[in-house]
């Protein structure tokens, strides 16, 4: 921690419900992208009763070069796992439930009826609750989408992660077009739901670039954008390139709702799902 800048440190507290959380989670022997990822935010997070969940298991089939989530060859999925994330989002009284996943390129359906059944575990356990997927990409089947889609989550995010120019190094197997063309029929889906997706900032990209993802992915028809600062999770991920100011999180804030974004979190330890239930407050 002593080579990062001020505003990227993490103060802990002992306070809320951070054991809980924990004991919830062990309890149903599941997953976060909160611990798997390295979430400089996941003290804050589980101290305020929430979890972000990540189904499917704990290990991927990619291996991207900013991602700390373990690759391999992952065991075939667990049918009782949508049980239990739905349980313990009730043990967690949850008002918005996000849940993720590991890509799992080595189903047929890409790991898609585990996230509809998730779903629909969850809306059975808190009919009030809000639901939002995370999901990959799905190697661009529509059919696949539309199956998560067809579980009517509230809101459908999916992380661009990265500018074009960057994105075959960053991100093993995945592809800039195809990932705007997932968000893109997302937006077009009926009943309507939010659509959403990430950028990080750090990885080589410049500004300029940064401004033109935005303009991709609203034109894409995402109205949600959360952009947050590459931290690497060790020595063998990509490196950092920089550390962008606050301000300039600011800045790229400012920019991206001018252009029409409905909602924007920009900050350096800003995540995908980091205040995702108030985010989709303001796109209401």
């Amino acid at each position: 921690m002593a080579n990062l800048p001020s505003w990227i440190r993490v103060r802990l507290s002992a306070a809320g419900e951070f054991e809980n959380v924990n004991a919830i989670i062990a309890r149903g022997g599941l997953n976060t992208v909160c611990t798997a990822a390295k979430c400089p935010n996941k003290h804050e997070c589980f101290s305020r009763g929430t979890a972000t969940f990540m189904i499917l298991g704990g290990i991927c089939t990619r291996n991207c070069a900013f991602c700390n989530v373990q690759t391999g060859k992952p065991l075939p999925p667990d049918p009782d796992e949508p049980r239990r994330v739905a349980s313990a989002a009730a043990e967690l009284k949850l008002r918005h439930v996000v849940v993720t996943s590991v890509t799992r390129d080595d189903l047929q359906d890409g790991g898609a009826g585990f996230f509809a059944a998730t779903i629909n575990a969850v809306r059975i356990a808190l009919p009030e609750a809000t639901v939002e997927v995370l999901t990959p990409d799905f190697q661009g089947c529509t059919n696949d989408v539309a199956t998560v889609l067809d579980a009517a989550p509230d809101v459908f995010n999916h992380n661009l992660e990265t500018v074009e120019r960057l994105q075959g190094s960053i991100r093993t197997r995945a592809n800039y077009s195809r990932s705007l063309d997932v968000l893109r029929f997302a937006s077009g889906w009926r009943p309507k739901l939010t659509v959403k997706s990430g950028l990080m900032a750090g990885l080589g990209e410049t500004d300029d670039e940064l401004f033109v993802s935005m303009r991709d992915l609203l034109e894409a028809g995402c109205e949600s954008l959360t952009i947050g600062q590459y931290l690497a999770p060790s020595k063998t991920h990509a490196h950092v390139d920089r550390f962008v100011e606050p301000s300039m999180f600011e800045e790229y804030g400012r920019r991206a709702t001018a252009m029409g974004f409905k909602a924007v979190a920009s900050g350096p330890l800003v995540r995908s799902s980091y205040m995702a239930d108030k985010m989709l407050g303001r796109n209401k």
